[in-house]
């Protein structure tokens, strides 16, 4: 399943730059051209990359507005004001309502947070959230991760006599809200340095500003840093720049964490304790954490992350987990129903877009669905079920085709949409769906290219296996944490034959096992995995050889740890070549 990728080899680097930075680090020129390629010229640079510093921190005064916010949280304490904590349902949300409500509670003991209800009142600030706020007295309110397009439900909260700070990393509409204090990087007007920051990384620089204003140590918020890396990396911000630095930090605090719902986790994802990677918090912690507000509350998410004893922690964290199970089988479910539809022919869209509708599906999954398609399909998808006496859904694209245009082209069709150029969600009515599937497979076609349409694996630089010695891995290693912008390397390989130990693995004997050996090298095995490409064994295990890009990663088990190399893709090869 899946189309053919084609491989990507990155330009060369300048080779003097290169030449100069290996021998002043003293390393491998493909690390050298790793690093060049990433921006980094010169040894100074890279003692910055290697080395991250906390106090390259930006300072948080240089976000607009936030002296203001940091004021109105203070004068709140002070007058021991009812402080309510308003967050999404999503990782980002649970994690900066964890975060910033932890903080706050350290100084009042009038604090709650709010999570909204996914399928009940959907994504941001809700009128019913708003209304239970001004029954239970609250008349503070500090949002995270959402808020910055909510001018009306701002002025409704201010004529019920509450005010509302606003802390966003999503892009701004022309007209602020009307709030005590806007915090948002992404403002027009705002000369932060730094603008993709997640929502939890907003909330914590608002309690950086507030220990920073009040003369509280900043070691104080290290504790925090465990929930900002795991927004970080489900977010998936760019890990450059100060998500680097806190991300670095936060994966530290995180493999030394007391706190009782990530261990939790942790154990429930059957990671190996000290040894957690951004790929375990994307694949492993992120998941199940967004489960609880997709399979049932949000809430219950923020509940684990700042549970006070183990007992409540594991009770929580096992909750969750079964959450993440309902959701991983409703979704390979939906998957399945969506893909027999596009092979059927009973999705409304196939030609260009993919474009599926079935009003039973659950709300909760329809976004995994769709990444599921585009993986499928390698076309722009659209997954839709019904909500509310709507049709709702969300979207997801392919690089370089501008999702959030396609869907902004059908705005006279919909009730409501969102997101930008590679995710979006919307909400129609069901008598505009047929027009809707029309117009945007029209859309896609007329403004896609085959280009865009085949998916490509970008290559960092060709390596023979020789240079793969302990030094070079040990350097490579000090480039995480890796995520968008600093993307895990990508090498390719020619020539590479199984030593004979290759092996069909996992769920239906799906992947393949290898012990992989380079023709024209010394003779040195090294371990591979390649998920889902059972269907190259029998050529492989015929001694035929293959070229492959790959990654290669540090497996952890048992307290040892292994080299892996992870194969992306693989090509036959012409022994005659």
């Amino acid at each position: 399943m899946g189309k053919e990728k084609k491989w990507n080899l990155k330009p060369s680097a300048d080779r003097e730059k290169v030449t100069v930075l290996a021998t002043q680090l003293g390393i491998d020129e493909v690390l050298a051209e790793l690093l060049v390629n990433r921006g980094v010229e010169t040894f100074e640079q890279a003692r910055v990359f290697f080395r991250p510093s906390l106090e390259d921190l930006h300072d948080p005064f240089l976000m607009k507005d936030m002296d203001k916010a940091v004021e109105r949280i203070r004068k709140a304490l002070i007058s021991e004001e009812k402080i309510l904590v308003y967050g999404d349902y999503d990782v980002d949300g649970t994690t900066a309502v964890s975060l910033v409500y932890s903080f706050l509670r350290r100084y009042s003991r009038n604090v709650d947070f709010y999570i909204p209800d996914r399928y009940d009142e959907g994504y941001g600030v809700s009128f019913k959230g708003l209304d239970w706020a001004a029954d239970n007295h609250f008349t503070l309110i500090i949002t995270l991760d959402c808020g910055i397009k909510a001018n009306d439900k701002v002025a409704y909260a201010s004529a019920k006599g509450m005010d509302m700070i606003i802390c966003d990393h999503h892009l701004p509409e022309e007209e602020l809200p009307p709030a005590v204090a806007v915090l948002d990087p992404k403002r027009a007007d705002d000369t932060y340095p730094f603008d993709d920051l997640c929502g939890c990384g907003v909330g914590f620089k608002l309690v950086q500003g507030y220990a920073q204003r009040y003369g509280i140590p900043f070691e104080t918020l290290m504790p925090f840093l465990d929930l900002l890396v795991v927004s970080i990396a489900s977010d998936l911000v760019t890990i450059v720049g100060e998500n680097r630095i806190l991300a670095y930090y936060g994966l530290i605090q995180l493999n030394k964490s007391q706190r009782r719902g990530m261990l939790a986790l942790i154990n429930l994802a059957k990671l190996d304790p000290g040894h957690v990677t951004i790929d375990d918090i994307v694949f492993k912690i992120g998941p199940r954490i967004n489960a609880a507000g997709r399979m049932e509350s949000g809430r219950i998410a923020v509940e684990l992350l700042t549970a006070a004893d183990d007992q409540t922690a594991f009770r929580i964290g096992n909750e969750i987990n079964d959450n993440n199970n309902d959701r991983k089988s409703i979704d390979r479910e939906i998957t399945q129903q969506a893909l027999n539809m596009a092979v059927d022919g009973h999705a409304l869209a196939n030609k260009h877009a993919t474009i599926v509708y079935n009003p039973q599906w659950n709300k909760g999954v329809v976004g995994i669905v769709a990444s599921r398609l585009v993986e499928a399909y390698y076309k722009p998808t659209v997954v839709l079920t019904k909500s509310n006496g709507l049709v709702t859904g969300s979207a997801r694209s392919v690089r370089g085709f501008d999702l959030y245009a396609s869907i902004e082209s059908c705005a006279d069709l919909l009730e409501n949409f969102g997101g930008h150029v590679y995710a979006a969600g919307l909400t129609l009515k069901e008598e505009n769906l047929a027009e809707f599937a029309r117009r945007m497979d029209a859309y896609v076609g007329e403004h896609s290219t085959d280009e865009m349409l085949t998916p490509v694996i970008d290559i960092d630089s060709k390596l023979d296996f020789s240079r793969i010695t302990p030094k070079f891995l040990r350097i490579l290693k000090q480039f995480q944490p890796f995520g968008p912008g600093n993307s895990t390397p990508v090498f390719r390989t020619d020539n590479v034959y199984d030593a004979g130990n290759g092996r069909l693995v996992g769920g239906g004997a799906s992947h393949i096992r290898l012990d992989l050996i380079q023709e024209d090298q010394p003779y040195h095995p090294i371990p591979a995995i390649a998920f889902n490409m059972a269907g190259f064994y029998d050529y492989i295990k015929s001694g035929n050889p293959v070229d492959i890009c790959y990654s290669i990663v540090e497996n952890y088990y048992r307290g040892s740890s292994s080299l892996q190399l992870r194969i992306r893709d693989m090509k036959e090869r012409d022994e005659f070549i």
